[in-house]
């Protein structure tokens, strides 16, 4: 008996094999469209609608897709995302065109092309002390605009009990804000020389983010199923930090945000990190992990498959997988089932894996691509899986 999208993504969740792979698209950063292959497919499939942007943030250039777009990819999921305070929305549609965007830690994005920005201003890359750190504008997390529309929006989806309810505050955890404070340069040459102000400056970005989430969860912890987290802690080929260097700056603050979604939500912890993080999975599933996104199989010891699923099955449900780094961009339409079938042979054994392309579908992809990615799960992902 076909189950509902939620009783699919629930029964993989809870380490159960559903009726078929569930997909997650189009409702966060992490798992969402580009503008480009978002405006492709309703060109495509004839949906004549207005462009909207998740966070109602032209700039991140992610869609919104609305609910004719989201049927057709066969998403089990919808989103619940938080706001920037008021001022800070005005301030920018009132700012001359093409200027940067300005967001409220103070950070910014530059315009590179059409719907193309890129985030290069950091507002304090040459800070050192922690002095600097006391007396910076630091943003107001208690501002209720943020979220004073997610109970409504998470209850209605809730009663209405069709999608699974993933809640993606927009936070950018300790070590991504942190680049965003101060650069990535700069602060990687902080955590070498001057351990101190990096652990301090790690710490107020958790202190702030734990701050918004406290009030997210207060408001719609009761309606929701997955809480997206997350550091981008990998590259291409190894860690960003050694793993010693995670465990004492960064593991304890993820595992003290971790500890206290947990004590305030049913919901099960969706945790995003690019690239080859191979080495600190063991360490994500000690401090409450349940969901690791995006499984960069581009990204060295990311894409054995086959050893990820031996070690980890059944403590960690996989989401993601689906290459945009070349199958999606550059791939057939068949290529792409086809890397979609193989993958789904290996992640989605005995369940615990929920399809996803590795981070947003950029502006490289075809839409056609899109489809043929949702539309290899209903023909590969259906339990029992033909692993022929």
């Amino acid at each position: 008996m076909a189950m509902t999208s939620r009783e699919r993504v629930q029964t993989v969740l809870d380490h159960g094999i559903p009726d078929r792979v569930p997909v997650i698209l189009g409702v966060s950063n992490a798992t969402g469209l580009k503008i480009h292959p978002y405006r492709s497919l309703k060109k495509i499939l004839g949906v004549k609608s207005e462009d909207k942007y998740i966070y109602d943030w032209p700039e991140l250039g992610t869609a919104l897709p609305d609910e004719a777009i989201m049927q057709r990819l066969h998403s089990d999921v919808r989103g619940i995302l938080d706001r920037f305070p008021l001022e800070i929305y005005v301030r920018n549609q009132n700012r001359p065109p093409h200027t940067p965007f300005i967001d409220d830690w103070g950070g910014g994005q530059v315009e590179i092309g059409p719907d193309n920005w890129f985030p290069s201003i950091a507002p304090i890359p040459n800070a050192t002390t922690k002095d600097e750190l006391k007396n910076y504008s630091w943003p107001n997390m208690d501002d209720p605009y943020r979220v004073a529309h997610v109970r409504a929006q998470a209850q209605k989806l809730n009663e209405e009990n069709q999608f699974a309810v993933m809640a993606t505050p927009w936070l950018m955890f300790p070590f991504e804000r942190a680049f965003e404070m101060q650069g990535m340069d700069k602060f990687m040459i902080n955590l070498g020389r001057r351990p101190d102000f990096a652990q301090e400056l790690l710490n107020k970005n958790n202190q702030l983010c734990m701050q918004l989430m406290d009030h997210f969860l207060d408001e719609c912890g009761d309606f929701i199923d997955i809480i997206k987290i997350g550091d981008d802690l990998g590259t291409q080929n190894n860690l960003m930090i050694s793993p010693r260097m995670y465990k004492k700056m960064l593991k304890p603050l993820h595992a003290e945000m971790i500890t206290m979604i947990k004590q305030k939500t049913k919901a099960k912890v969706f945790f995003h990190t690019d690239g080859d993080v191979f080495d600190l999975i063991e360490d994500f599933i000690e401090i409450g992990v349940d969901i690791l996104n995006p499984v960069q199989t581009s990204a060295g010891k990311m894409s054995n498959l086959e050893e990820l699923k031996k070690h980890y099955d059944k403590r960690i449900v996989f989401c993601g997988a689906i290459d945009t780094q070349n199958i999606l961009p550059y791939g057939t339409p068949d290529q792409v089932r086809q890397e979609v079938k193989r993958v789904i042979n290996i992640l989605g054994k005995g369940g615990g894996y929920m399809v996803a392309p590795v981070h947003t579908v950029m502006n490289d992809v075809p839409g056609l691509n899109v489809l043929a990615m949702v539309d290899a799960v209903e023909e590969y992902g259906i339990y029992p899986l033909n692993t022929g």
